[in-house]
């Protein structure tokens, strides 16, 4: 399954748009990972806690967005793009949408 952020495939044509795709995933922060995060805004540097979690979470919304998209029969996503946005104070939700497409 190709994934792009463009809106075309270089060197195929889009035969057929099958419309929105989306992923979504909600995580919570961990209480221990409150506790380091807050270490490290005192000391400075990556807060490696919270990328690790957001990497996560953008990998496993990308991978339900190629679920939807595989079953329709696409064969790409173009106009791929991710959203982040606070559910409570605790919890994020990340969002990655595109368009499934049929190439040719």
């Amino acid at each position: 399954m190709l994934v792009l952020t463009t809106e075309t495939v270089a060197g195929r044509e889009v035969s057929v748009s099958l419309g929105l795709v989306r992923g979504s995933t909600v995580r919570a922060k961990h209480i221990g990972s409150d506790i380091v995060a807050s270490l490290r805004n005192i000391v400075g540097g990556e807060v490696k806690e919270y990328a690790s979690l957001l990497a996560g979470a953008r990998e496993q919304a990308m991978d339900r967005m190629i679920a939807e998209a595989t079953a329709l029969g696409a064969d790409a996503i173009v106009a791929v793009r991710f959203q982040t946005s606070a559910i409570a104070q605790s919890a994020s939700e990340v969002m990655c949408y595109g368009t499934a497409v049929k190439l040719t």
